[in-house]
Formats: C-alpha cells, structure tokens, sequence
C-alpha cells in the first residue's frame, strides 16, 4: 500500500470515529484510533502513517511521536479532508 492510499484511509477513519471540536474540526483522541479494531488491521504502521499526514499538514496533534498508552489522549485534529 503506498502512503497518500494509507492517508486517504487514515482520514475516512478519524471521520468515522472523531467528532467536531470547538473550532467545528474533526478530532479523535489517539487512544480510539489506535484500539480500534478496523484501524488495527488496516494500518500497519499507524505511527508512521500519522507522522507522514502530519508532514502533508492533513492533520495535526501535539509533539512528534505517538505512543500507544503515553499519548492515548492526545488529539488527533483532521485539518483537511
């Protein structure tokens, strides 16, 4: 799978599981991206395919790694679609 496939699919998966923010963006705590079942077999990078959205600036969340546990409730902010 090549990485914009792999961000397209990131992206249809936090409008599933996110809802909107005060600022009317879609946001999903890291924690339900990363313990869903579907997002679990369909990435198998997720970390790498965050940071590579992250990069194209479709989405954005706090520092520059995520990690399982440490970061479950960090936010996953959808900048665009």
């Amino acid at each position: 799978m090549n990485v914009q496939h792999e961000v397209q699919l990131l992206v249809e998966e936090i409008q599933r599981l996110g809802s909107a923010n005060a600022d009317g963006k879609i946001s999903v705590k890291f924690g339900v991206l990363f313990r869903d079942d579907r997002c679990a077999n369909l990435f198998e990078a997720m970390v790498g395919t965050l940071k590579a959205a992250k990069r194209k600036k479709i989405i954005s969340f706090q520092g520059e790694l995520l990690l399982q546990g440490v970061h479950d409730d960090v936010d996953v902010v959808l900048l665009q679609v």
